[in-house]
């Protein structure tokens, strides 16, 4: 099973210690997802981050900010659907993750030449509070029409992940779990 995680710093105590048990582990990506902070912020958190990483084969992407990505040599940008159909990615060369809620942007968004597609949110999650989940059946929709990857996000967890790969899923994405919970054993799901 193919993992990316995703960052967010507001639910662990010590950030950094925390990207370093992440360094340990078998992810594919490691999306920095700190939306709330400013172009210098972030790109100092990712340069932290790249060299926690260092001796590990997890590329690290960043959401949203190509700039950023670009300066720090990231291995990839993470979009909204939205601003990568503005075509706001078409000057990046590297993995192009395109964040989707449906099956007509997961075929627009593989058309249009994203590396990966993110599809969710699949379950509940505290991250989406009050926001009903899309479930598994648009997600195996999606999975038998596109050809890239399709990595399923939102309240995953060791219980329903066996699901998500059933249908048809690349892998999985995860946050809460990984940012939140002690990680023992390099077990993350």
């Amino acid at each position: 099973m193919k993992i990316i995680g995703v960052t967010n710093r507001k639910l662990c105590d010590d950030f950094y210690g925390r990207i370093a048990e992440i360094s340990m582990m078998d992810l594919e990506y490691l999306i920095l997802r700190e939306k709330d902070l400013s172009y210098d912020d972030l790109k100092i958190m990712a340069k932290e981050i790249k060299k926690i990483l260092v001796n590990s084969s997890i590329k690290l992407i960043i959401n949203g900010n190509i700039k950023v990505a670009k300066d720090v040599e990231a291995g990839g940008i993470q979009l909204s659907f939205n601003h990568f159909s503005e075509g706001r990615s078409k000057d990046y060369e590297g993995i192009i993750g395109v964040s989707i809620h449906s099956l007509r942007e997961a075929i627009d968004g593989e058309a249009l030449g994203a590396s990966y597609l993110l599809y969710g949110h699949v379950f509940e999650t505290d991250c989406k509070k009050g926001v009903p989940p899309r479930g598994l059946v648009e997600l195996k929709e999606i999975c038998s029409k596109v050809k890239i990857p399709v990595y399923a996000i939102g309240g995953i967890n060791e219980k329903n992940y066996n699901d998500v790969l059933d249908s048809g899923a690349y892998g999985v994405a995860i946050m809460s779990s990984l940012m939140k919970q002690p990680i023992f054993n390099d077990k993350i799901i």
